[in-house]
């Protein structure tokens, strides 16, 4: 009796003993989780990829080794980077390793442009005088309906934008917002605009919807270099190499590239690069049709102003790196 009365004293013991055990393993737990979460590498991921912020790409990536990146499968990209990997164009895109398949999930896997600086900063501009596709503008046409979001957006940015109707109606169309949205800034002026720069800190500005002016960009860009005149002549070189490139490549003669950007990257060390981005709304033309890139779009010609955009950018740097001062 005494033993078997002894054996529920003995478990109690045993679990009394390793309660405090128990909870000071599940506070190690926790404390190790904690400092894997906030672990260099998860940091590092985190600040390497700010561009998928600035480009309005979050949730669309995931890791891989080896300095590659995952973007969530996209047929258009696919393709144009398929293309892209024999074409002239190559050393001014990411480079790209085909389809993979992960959690179930299909993604295109790319180099990651950022993985060799030191705390970059970078800058996202979308290229051309339109960032929507001409079949884009016809099928909402089709279908005109009043967007109260669209309004809300609008008035946001400029309350005096809608017209006495819209006010009415506390709507528009879509494609009224799709054409008014690229007035606003130098998207339809210059031929691109800044959608927004992370600095070295770590901090994110995206409030250039209503930069428009040559005056405001060249604002923008001279905050963002920091009176660095080396950053600034290493990117005005690599953005006459990407337009010479570009004049003479097949690829870009043959496809309608709306809604691509450019990503400057540049860091403490004074290493700047720039990258062609987004090809999710590159779209081939038909069979023996090309484009320029510079003649003015009408609705019908399928011209989205690239080149434009990039020589207005040239003249832009180039006007800045004749001042003196930079600053």
């Amino acid at each position: 009796m005494c033993f078997s009365a002894s054996k529920p004293f003995e478990k109690l013991s045993s679990i009394l003993i390793r309660a405090p055990v128990l909870m000071c393993l599940s506070k190690s737990w926790r404390k190790i989780k904690n400092m894997v979460h906030w672990s260099p590498f998860v940091m590092s991921f985190k600040k390497r990829y700010p561009w998928i912020q600035l480009a309005g790409h979050a949730g669309s990536f995931q890791a891989a080794a080896n300095g590659q990146i995952l973007k969530k499968h996209c047929e258009c990209e696919q393709r144009s980077l398929d293309l892209l990997m024999t074409d002239v164009l190559k050393p001014y895109v990411p480079t790209y390793y085909g389809d993979v398949m992960k959690d179930g999930e299909r993604y295109n896997q790319m180099e990651d442009l950022l993985s060799d600086f030191d705390s970059p900063c970078v800058m996202d501009c979308k290229m051309g005088v339109r960032t929507y596709l001409e079949e884009e503008l016809t099928k909402a046409r089709k279908k005109p309906s009043l967007r109260k979001d669209m309004y809300q957006k609008m008035i946001e940015v400029d309350p005096e934008a809608p017209t006495e109707e819209e006010t009415l109606q506390r709507a528009v169309t879509k494609p009224r917002y799709m054409q008014w949205r690229e007035t606003i800034s130098s998207t339809a002026t210059l031929g691109f605009r800044i959608e927004g720069i992370k600095k070295e800190d770590g901090t994110v500005n995206r409030d250039f919807k209503k930069t428009k002016t040559k005056a405001q960009v060249i604002v923008a860009f001279r905050e963002f270099i920091k009176g660095n005149r080396k950053i600034l002549e290493s990117y005005l070189d690599r953005l006459k190499d990407i337009r010479s490139t570009l004049e003479k490549s097949p690829f870009f003669e043959t496809h309608e590239v709306i809604g691509s950007s450019l990503l400057f990257v540049h860091d403490r060390n004074e290493k700047a690069k720039v990258w062609m981005i987004d090809f999710g709304k590159t779209t081939p033309l038909p069979g023996g049709q090309v484009l320029n890139h510079r003649v003015s779009w009408e609705e019908g010609n399928r011209e989205d102003g690239y080149l434009f955009g990039l020589d207005n950018l040239i003249d832009i740097l180039t006007e800045m790196s004749l001042r003196e001062d930079l600053v």
